[in-house]
C-alpha cells in the first residue's frame, strides 16, 4: 500500500479552513463503480464500507470505452495496478484498461483502445477550494474517474495494487 502520504494534517497546520475532513478507510479489496448512478462503492470482504457519490466521468459517459479519444470511461472488470503521487490531478490510481479483449476489439477495427485510465483527484492547476464541493463541475475527464482531493487521498492510502475494480454502466 501507499503509506506515508498525509496531506490533511499539513492542511490543518497551514490553517486551510476550506479543506474537506479527512476520510479514513480500512484496506479496500474491491471497488464497484456504477456509472449511471455516479457512485463508487468501496468494499472490504463482504462489507460495503463507504460510497463515494458524484463521481465524475469522461465527457461522453454513456457506453464503454472502445477507442483512444472517445472520452468514455471503460466498463468491465479491471484492477488498480499502480499509483502516481506526482499526478497532474492531485493523486491518481491507474486502472488496468485496456484488457486483452479491449485490445482485440479496437485492433479488429484498425484503432487504438487508448489507455492511461485513472481514478484521480481534481486538477492541480486549479484552485478547487473556490469551486462548488471542491470539484470542477460536471463530467470533464478524457475517460478517467475523478473524485474530490480528500477522496483520492483516502483511496490512495487504502487501495493496494491488485485491487479489483468493476465498472458497470
Amino acid at each position: 500500500m501507499r503509506r506515508g502520504f498525509r496531506l490533511a494534517p499539513l492542511l490543518l497546520l497551514l490553517g486551510a479552513a476550506d479543506a474537506e475532513p479527512a476520510l479514513q478507510l480500512p484496506t479496500i479489496d474491491l471497488i464497484r463503480v456504477r456509472k449511471a448512478a455516479r457512485t463508487m462503492e468501496l468494499w472490504t470482504g463482504d462489507r460495503l464500507v463507504h460510497v463515494i457519490e458524484h463521481i465524475q466521468l469522461g465527457d461522453e459517459p454513456t457506453g464503454p470505452k472502445r477507442f483512444e479519444g472517445d472520452e468514455r470511461t471503460p466498463e468491465g472488470r479491471y484492477e488498480i495496478d499502480w499509483g502516481n503521487p506526482k499526478s497532474r490531478y492531485h493523486l491518481s490510481l491507474h486502472i488496468s484498461y485496456p484488457s486483452a479483449a479491449d485490445r482485440v476489439y479496437a485492433a479488429a477495427r484498425g484503432r487504438s483502445p487508448g489507455g492511461m485510465i485513472m481514478i484521480h483527484g481534481q486538477p492541480n492547476a486549479l484552485r478547487t477550494q473556490a469551486l462548488p464541493d471542491g470539484r470542477v463541475p460536471g463530467d470533464w475527464t478524457d475517460g478517467c474517474i475523478a473524485v474530490s482531493n480528500a477522496e483520492i487521498e483516502a483511496l490512495y492510502e487504502s487501495v493496494p495494487d491488485g485491487t479489483p475494480i468493476e465498472i458497470s454502466p
